[in-house]
């Protein structure tokens, strides 16, 4: 990576969606839009809307599918000099090893990031990142089933993130995303009706970031594998907080639908944020949180 700032799954389309608006050779990774194995339409709408400082999502993950993804969108990023990550979730196990199959050896796939937020239909809708015995069969099947670098991404929606930060390790990941969204809802009280046809979705945006930097800082404390923090960056000042609690890159998500340029102004601003400070390296920033002294 050129720089530790990413975009984060779902917010950033396949990438070409943003092009017009920023140079893709200057992020320090592409992380594309959720794939299936079979393309997915997605929950009804009313699927966004906005809370106080943030915004709810239920879009239900839609997709062109992983067959489609990589003939027909690939092409187009493997003319950039950044690594595409690709993000992955199925409704079982089964789902998971298909996709990881599929992608690996796949030139243009960087690496793999599996969202664990997703149902377990065979465990009656459980989410795989909810049960730590779970989550550590899912990874450890799809570590078997590529040799790519494998990161995963971790929901808040449990009691200790650290507990699962830990079985994703033990499990075979290479690297832990976190946080995913929390789960919200938000209700019209003229109709007294949800806002989003599925009542229930995920927030996002600053609202949420005090939440993700304390996981993050919990995590690297507790397991030292690299993480990739998100959750409401929306500024540099907001990424070098995330880099201080310990995240090694940085994924931007929903400040792309206000500024969709913001990825390229976040990277610039931690650059000037080091010169400005006298650090050399990214790494004298990382996990530096100074307490008691």
């Amino acid at each position: 990576m050129k720089n530790p700032v990413m975009t984060a799954s779902g917010t950033f389309g396949y990438g070409a969606e943003y092009s017009p608006y920023l140079d893709l050779n200057r992020l320090g990774a592409i992380v594309v839009k959720g794939l299936s194995v079979r393309p997915k339409k997605g929950n009804p709408t009313p699927r966004i809307c906005e809370t106080p400082a943030g915004m709810l999502n239920a879009i239900g993950l839609e997709n062109v599918g992983v067959d489609v993804f990589v003939e027909k969108k690939l092409p187009y990023l493997r003319q950039f000099d950044t690594p595409v990550i690709v993000n992955m979730f199925g409704n079982n196990e089964d789902d998971y090893v298909a996709i990881a199959e599929r992608l690996t050896g796949v030139n243009g796939v960087a690496g793999l990031e599996v969202n664990i937020s997703c149902p377990n239909v065979k465990e009656g809708g459980i989410a795989f990142g909810t049960d730590t015995r779970v989550t550590h069969q899912l990874i450890t099947k799809v570590r078997k089933a590529t040799t790519l670098p494998l990161i995963v991404k971790l929901s808040p929606n449990v009691t200790n993130i650290v507990d699962f930060a830990k079985t994703a390790a033990d499990a075979g990941a290479d690297a832990l995303s976190l946080i995913n969204t929390l789960l919200g809802m938000a209700i019209d009280i003229k109709t007294r009706r949800p806002r989003l046809a599925n009542v229930t979705g995920g927030l996002s945006g600053p609202a949420i970031r005090p939440v993700a930097v304390r996981m993050v800082w919990q995590v690297r404390n507790n397991v030292k594998l690299p993480i990739i923090g998100m959750g409401g960056i929306m500024t540099a000042d907001d990424a070098v907080e995330f880099m201080i609690a310990g995240a090694t890159a940085v994924a931007i998500g929903t400040a792309n639908f206000v500024n969709p340029s913001s990825s390229v102004a976040i990277a610039d601003g931690i650059k000037s944020y080091m010169e400005t400070n006298g650090i050399a390296s990214v790494d004298e920033l990382v996990g530096s949180l100074r307490i008691g002294e």
